[in-house]
This record gives structure tokens, sequence and C-alpha cells, in this order.
């Protein structure tokens, strides 16, 4: 019996046909040269041998009289069943992008089963090429997005050459490792409770300090973004339970470059991306608002040896400068909030930082939860993150994992959300979309695409780059 931590524990209680909150993945890959006609049909009975499946891959909620069937607590399940959870599909001929898009779209959008173990993997065949395709869903009280990557860096490899290899739903998620700090020291256990209590006498006063800063900020014309001063937008509102679903990949390479020229942050120009895209989209398909859309952005609290599952994120309030028309001085916006919000962030102690992350979304959660979907005020307009991948090529029994694209979950109030996850010199974006509120989700990657080219043009004086060289929207909604 495993008791769910509180923070993981909020989103089973969000949980709602609506606003199901599982993430996903897309991972599209190539076959090894000489590959059996059989190879995919191979590769999906290996599939379902396995019969060892650690946590989280085994978990189920726990049901009963008391909690019912979303109780805080999880317990581990023997009998795990693969024909249920590992699928397999394939797509309507000529097998494209669009195709594949409108497949991943439906599958996202349905809720897991809450009585199994919470997870689904789906193989699919038919993309146009010598391709296929894998996406899988978890419930994101069992991981975030940085633990979900590093689960799946582990179960794959660099040697395009080995054979016989795990699927990633045998590998188990570790524990949080305990330092020196949390264990040792000349005290050892006897301090615990000491470091215990300093511990929270330093969140107190941390929270405290971060919540007087918030609150000028929001009287104030300064650059620190306070949360609920998210303007109205068509972002907000109750969403129903469909999804869209776009991605978009470009060169990291580029991305460095045009931070390097700008003297900012690689997250602030994927900011800007965000932030322009979304300043044509509301033009064209609603209103601008005359303040700045803001973005509420995870910050990882892991460590770099922390392979546990679970939710162990900060976050910071940034703006997107949609209310500025020039390009440069709309970038300029980004870089100046994003670098208050850090140096915000950064004065928190260690202990307060997760705490304080509720504190930002506390009074939302809980308007959600006591049913004012799309009447909570919302301490932003839209999640954008950026979770760091693998550097190098990676072979799933020698099939090439040309891109992954990270699918997010979505709350009342905030109908899209933009993930991206760098891996073998790319940058991949995943773009979520509420399917009733936001039509042709796939021009906004189109958008990010443009934006790349103009800030490109205008801060290293580069002519627009031929038709092709930018990759346009590689999986568009139907």
């Amino acid at each position: 019996m495993r008791q769910i931590p509180p923070l993981d524990a909020v989103w089973l209680a969000l949980e709602s046909r609506d606003t199901p909150m599982h993430v996903g993945g897309l991972f599209e890959f190539t076959l090894p040269e000489n590959a059996p006609a059989d190879y995919l049909k191979q590769e999906f009975e290996r599939m379902r041998e396995a019969r060892a499946i650690p946590p989280p891959w085994n978990l189920k909620l726990v049901e009963g009289p008391l909690f019912g069937q979303r109780a805080p607590f999880m317990r581990e399940s023997h009998d795990v069943d693969l024909d249920y959870h590992v699928r397999h599909s394939a797509l309507p001929h000529p097998g494209g992008q669009r195709e594949l898009g409108i497949l991943v779209s439906r599958l996202h959008s349905n809720q897991l089963d809450l009585h199994r173990p919470l997870w689904e993997v789906h193989l699919i065949e038919g993309l146009e090429g010598n391709r296929f395709a894998m996406y899988s869903k978890i419930h994101h009280s069992l991981i975030d997005g940085v633990s979900g990557m590093r689960l799946i860096m582990r179960a794959l490899s660099k040697d395009p050459d080995r054979r016989g290899m795990a699927s990633f739903w045998t590998v188990g998620a570790g524990e949080r490792p305990q330092h020196a700090s949390e264990g040792g020291g000349p005290l050892g256990a006897l301090g615990l409770p000491l470091r215990a209590a300093r511990g929270a006498a330093a969140a107190v006063g941390g929270l405290s300090r971060a919540a007087f800063d918030l609150a000028v900020a929001a009287v104030d014309d300064r650059a620190l973004q306070a949360p609920y001063r998210a303007p109205s937008s068509v972002l907000g509102g109750s969403l129903g339970g469909q999804r869209r679903f776009a991605t978009q990949q470009y060169e990291l390479a580029r991305i460095k470059r045009l931070a390097r020229a700008a003297d900012c942050t690689l997250n602030d120009i994927v900011l800007y991306l965000c932030g322009s895209a979304l300043r044509r989209y509301l033009a064209e398909h609603a209103r601008v608002p005359d303040r700045p859309l803001t973005a509420g952005i995870p910050v990882n609290l892991r460590e770099a040896d922390d392979q546990s599952m679970g939710t162990a994120i900060g976050m910071m309030v940034a703006e997107l400068g949609t209310n500025v028309a020039d390009p440069i001085d709309r970038l300029q916006a980004i870089v100046r909030s994003t670098a208050e919000a850090k140096h915000h962030l950064s004065g928190l102690p260690p202990e307060a930082r997760t705490s304080y992350t509720l504190l930002i979304n506390g009074p939302y959660i809980a308007g959600l939860i006591a049913g004012l979907a799309g009447r909570a005020p919302i301490p932003f307009n839209l999640g954008i993150s950026n979770v760091p991948g693998p550097p190098e090529p990676l072979y799933l029994n020698g099939s090439r994992l040309d891109s992954l694209s990270p699918l997010s979950l979505l709350l009342h109030g905030n109908a899209l959300n933009i993930t991206c996850v760098s891996y073998a010199g790319t940058l991949n974006f995943g773009l979520t979309g509420a399917r009733d509120t936001l039509p042709h989700l796939q021009r906004l990657a189109i958008y990010m695409g443009e934006a790349l080219d103009e800030i490109e043009r205008l801060l290293l004086g580069k002519r627009k780059r031929p038709a092709g060289r930018v990759k346009p929207s590689r999986a568009t909604t139907g």
C-alpha cells in the first residue's frame, strides 16, 4: 500500500470526463534496414510477453467504501493485463502526418480506466515510408514530464545493433536518493526532527516573503508577473473532453544561435515563439487582449540522480508579450519578465518551492474541485514547458527514434498547453488544445515557424529560409 503525495493526489481529484489528467508522448521511429515484413508483428508480440511489471506501471488505485474510487492510496497489482494496456493500431492509407495526428488526438481524448493501472501504449503502423509510431499515456499522478522522460530514456539504447530490448513498462522508477543532508551528519537519525523543524520554519518564512512580493506585483507596474492577473481570452472558460494535437520540430542549434544573438536563454526564445504565434492566432480567430497573456512555466526540482516517479516541480509565471506589436520589443518584454520570475523563485529556500507551487495554484485548484469549472479565477492563461531530453539518437530494437512529441493535460480556463522536448539536436514541440475551443490548432504550429523566420532575420540578418528548411506541423487534427 502506498499513500499518494498531496501534490499528486490533486491530479486525481481533478480527473473528469472533460479534464482527463493523463500526459502522453508520440514517438516516431524508422525501421532498421532489412527489417523483415513481420517486424512490427513480432515487436507487438514481444511487447505483450513481459510478466514482471514494476511500479509505476503496476500501481492501481485502492477502492473501498470509505474512499471511493479515488482513494489517496495505491497498491501494486501482480496481474497486469498487457492485452488491455498494449494495443495495436493501423493508419488509413496514405498514413501521413495528418492521419497520425487525427488518431493520436482521439486516443489522447479518452480517459484512462481508473480501475486498472493508469497507463496505455499504442503501437501504430501504416506511416508512409519505412516508419511507425508509438503513442503512450500515463496519469499525471504517477509521473511528471521529467520523470517520464527519464523512464523512457532508460529503456532505449544508443546502440543501433542492440536487440531483445525490454519495453519501457518493464523498467521501474527508483526511489528518491537520500543525500547526506537527509540522514547523515553528526546527529544521524536523531537530527531529522531538528532539520525538519528548521526546514518548516524556512519554508514558512520564504512563502511569506514570496506572497508579499506577489501582492505588490499585482498592483505595481513591475516586470514580475503575479498570478491571477491573466487577461480574459478565448483560452479561458469551460472545456469539453475532446482534444486537438499538433507538433513542430526545429534544429536545436538554430534556437541556441538566436538565444546567443539576443543575449537571452533558450527558454526565452521558446516563449517568444509561443507568444508570437498566439498573437497572430488570436488576431485572426478571436481578439488580442490589451494585457499580455501569461504562461505558467514548470521548473524541475529534481536532482540529477533522482529517478523517482511522481510530481516534483516548482512554478513561475511570465508574460508572453502578446500585446506588443514589434518582435524585438516583444522578445525583450519576455526576457525582462522571465528574469524577474527566476529572481523571485531563486529567493525561495528549497524547502518552500513545492509549497510555492501550491500557493500559486491552490485557489485555482480549490475552485475547480468546488465545481467552478470555467468560472474559477485562473493563475495564468496557459502552461508552457521545456523538458530536457537525450542529446544523442536512441534506438528501440534497431529502430531509430526520429522524434518525440509531448502531449499534456488541460484544465478549465486553460484551453492550450505547449510542451517541448530536446532530442538529438532537435527541439520538438507538442501543442495540446481543447477541440471545441481552438479550431485550426495546426496553424499555431505553422505560425511558430514563421515567427522563427522573422526573429532570425531581425537578429541575424538572414534571408527567409528556403521552403522545406523549417518543418511544417508534423501532426494535424481533423
